[in-house]
């Protein structure tokens, strides 16, 4: 195979063996699936308020998310005449922070910094006084499906069996003739281990919570070779008290960004660049498109002429996975309100098997469960009734069924957005790292592509969509010059 000079699973585990706890496996999941990247805010946040007239621009930004909103404010201050067009009625994506809940902000889709050292997002935070709140990776629990909590035994366990699957996922990825799914080889180095049920339980347990709820999407949808090809930053995993949105709303200030054009069409050629929408015509020297690749996917945009083959091949073979929230209230705190998050091994891999405990940054009875892979598209379906009444399930098994019942709920359901369909891109077999570079090719000095599937180091992260926008911003700025 073709390592493609990405730093190997068994590079990753050692490193953060030179620190590490019993606890440690948790530590690279449990404050990071919600930061990967994120629908019923009403606010057309950060947006001007003044109405916006005029159809023509230098240049065009398809997307009033983290990766459009900052190429637009790099363009803009490089005295380029730029014009947003945003099919939501609001600005940020996947940062998404809803107020539905009295004195809360919620954020349905992106909530972490990941990593704050050298993040460019924490300096943005920092320099206009936004609150933040790191996840402590050593405050929580775990609780096995008939509510025992582990013992510093069943953390050894956990541990013992998360690295020797570790490594021998690491060995597999350069012994394969050929790629594969991760979840065949899983299946394969469980069987080889021999371990009892029990034991099968805890490493379903690990996988999901070290790898499926990061990458968003299934072990038996993801890469042998590649899914791990990323890269990151050091530091804290910090959270928004107030929300994300807080961080959109600062960039997005000033910018002429036209809310409700959903893009039908984009017409590109020798004579500059035409977009379509349910609305109007517009038009420009050249565009940033920064739809999300489920968008692509979709086919709900044309290109006239079509986009080269190398970029349609790119949509293809990389996938969109779904990572759903569930935010439940509850009239008091029943669990440990000094814990920042528990986990929970249950005989369905991933059910529920993340919880984070928001009392902490809120100061409010408040748990959020995520919902991966085939968990989350399964609660794709479910009424929202339904999603409650079965985490409250596992919360009794946990906590006793006298329990209250929250009095409110919200759950989020990615894969039907329209305008994302899923959470944040993957590899899956048959797709590489490259394809995020090809996704990322600009298309003659017309058509530029922005947005975390579009940035090889970071996909599927908020710090990912921003540095993609600030450099297809510069790109188009470094060819006029």
């Amino acid at each position: 195979m073709s390592a493609e000079n990405k730093p190997s699973l068994l590079e990753k585990l050692m490193t953060l063996q030179e620190n590490q706890s019993r606890r440690d496996f948790l530590k690279t999941c449990l404050a990071i699936a919600g930061s990967g990247l994120w629908l019923n805010d009403v606010h057309a946040q950060g947006a001007s308020k003044r109405k916006q007239t005029g159809t023509e621009a230098d240049v065009l930004v398809l997307g009033a998310g983290m990766a459009g909103i900052t190429a637009a404010r790099t363009l803009q201050q490089a005295g380029k005449r730029v014009i947003v067009l945003e099919g939501r009625n609001r600005i940020g994506g996947r940062v998404n922070t809803d107020r539905r809940m009295k004195n809360l902000s919620l954020d349905l889709g992106a909530s972490w910094i990941q990593g704050t050292e050298n993040n460019p997002l924490t300096a943005i935070a920092a320099a206009n006084n936004i609150k933040t709140i790191a996840t402590d990776p050593d405050s929580m629990d775990a609780f096995f499906s008939d509510g025992k909590p582990f013992t510093d035994r069943d953390w050894n366990r956990l541990e013992r069996i998360s690295n020797q699957m570790s490594r021998r996922i690491a060995t597999a990825q350069e012994e394969y003739p050929e790629d594969t799914t991760l979840q065949r080889a899983v299946d394969k180095i469980l069987a080889d281990l021999e371990i009892s049920p029990a034991d099968k339980l805890l490493a379903n347990f690990a996988l999901s919570a070290e790898i499926e709820n990061e990458y968003a999407a299934d072990a038996s949808r993801l890469s042998l070779y590649f899914w791990d090809q990323d890269g990151g930053f050091g530091g804290d995993d910090v959270i928004f008290p107030k929300g994300y949105g807080q961080i959109a709303d600062f960039l997005a200030q000033g910018l002429d960004i036209r809310l409700e054009q959903i893009v039908n069409r984009v017409e590109y050629g020798s004579s500059g660049v035409k977009v379509v929408t349910d609305q109007g015509s517009f038009s420009a020297e050249q565009a940033v498109v920064t739809v999300p690749l489920g968008v692509l996917k979709k086919g709900v945009i044309t290109f006239a002429p079509v986009l080269p083959a190398t970029k349609q091949g790119a949509i293809k073979r990389l996938e969109m996975g779904i990572l759903n929230k569930l935010y439940l209230r509850f009239p008091k705190v029943f669990w440990d309100p000094e814990v920042h998050a528990f986990g929970y091994v249950d005989e369905v891999k991933g059910r529920w098997n993340e919880w984070y405990n928001f009392q902490v940054y809120v100061n409010e009875p408040l748990l959020l469960a995520f919902a991966t892979g085939i968990h989350a598209e399964r609660i794709e379906t479910m009424k929202d009734e339904a999603v409650v009444a079965d985490a409250m399930t596992v919360l009794r098994k946990i906590y006793g069924s006298a329990i209250p019942n929250p009095t409110e709920w919200i759950v989020t359901r990615w894969g039907q957005d329209p305008f994302t369909f899923g959470s944040y891109s993957h590899v899956p077999p048959g797709a590489r790292g490259k394809d995020y570079d090809l996704l990322a090719e600009p298309v003659g000095n017309r058509l530029f592509f922005a947005g975390e599937a579009t940035n090889r180091e970071h996909p599927a992260t908020v710090h990912g969509a921003y540095l993609s926008g600030e450099r297809e911003a510069k790109r188009i700025l470094n060819q006029n010059t």
